[in-house]
């Protein structure tokens, strides 16, 4: 049993060393072009935090374009959200492992201290379950508790796969042209009653799918 479990895991191993080879070097091969860059870049230079949301189905290059950066992602606890953190973690992402499901509170809490912190914080507003290109709270709660800005993007790969899966996941093939459009900074007050913030939740969730539509189309 002992050595059947070594070879499982270092068949796993191996399996997880060619993923994120494969994802790189596809990543490597993509023409990204970034719009409103500098609402982002205004922050970067004044070292200021901001929660960075993007649909789960896109998030591929979302992840990407802030590897190496000052930024935790959250990430599911699920057999998925084990290869993304350890994809992520190779990125130099800080990881915090929880979704409205499973650890979620906890999650929260410790983004919220991430992001008061030193750190800024990227999440997948609608993960890891769904519906898809649904925005639930966590991101605009994270933004109004720690007094940062959310910043959103939405996500277009021109020539893409769908997968068959609840968020339709979408992989750019090599050599694509891909996009990602940011929002201006939005500032939630910390002073907004519950209604106010449920009615921001749905404002921000129609100006994320505002610019995923903008972000997928290619003329």
């Amino acid at each position: 049993m002992q050595l059947k479990s070594i070879k499982k895991n270092m068949l796993r191993f191996i399996g997880q060393v060619m993923l994120n080879r494969s994802i790189n070097i596809l990543c490597k091969t993509l023409r990204i072009e970034e719009i409103n860059k500098e609402a982002i870049e205004q922050l970067e230079r004044a070292n200021k935090n901001y929660v960075f949301a993007f649909w789960h189905g896109t998030m591929l290059l979302p992840w990407y374009v802030n590897r190496n950066k000052n930024f935790v992602g959250l990430t599911s606890k699920s057999k998925d959200g084990n290869l993304l953190a350890k994809l992520l973690k190779s990125w130099k992402y800080n990881v915090v492992r929880g979704s409205s499901s499973t650890g979620g509170e906890v999650a929260l809490g410790i983004m919220i201290d991430y992001a008061r912190g030193q750190m800024s914080v990227a999440v997948t507003p609608d993960g890891p379950r769904g519906p898809a290109m649904k925005l639930k709270a966590g991101a605009v709660i994270t933004a109004k508790k720690s007094g940062v800005p959310l910043v959103l993007a939405g996500v277009g790969y021109k020539n893409k796969k769908h997968l068959n899966s609840w968020d339709k996941f979408q992989i750019p093939k090599p050599f694509s042209t891909v996009r990602i459009i940011y929002s201006d900074p939005i500032y939630v007050e910390r002073t907004l009653t519950y209604e106010n913030t449920s009615e921001l939740i749905k404002l921000c969730d129609d100006k994320l799918n505002e610019l995923q539509n903008k972000a997928s189309v290619f003329v």
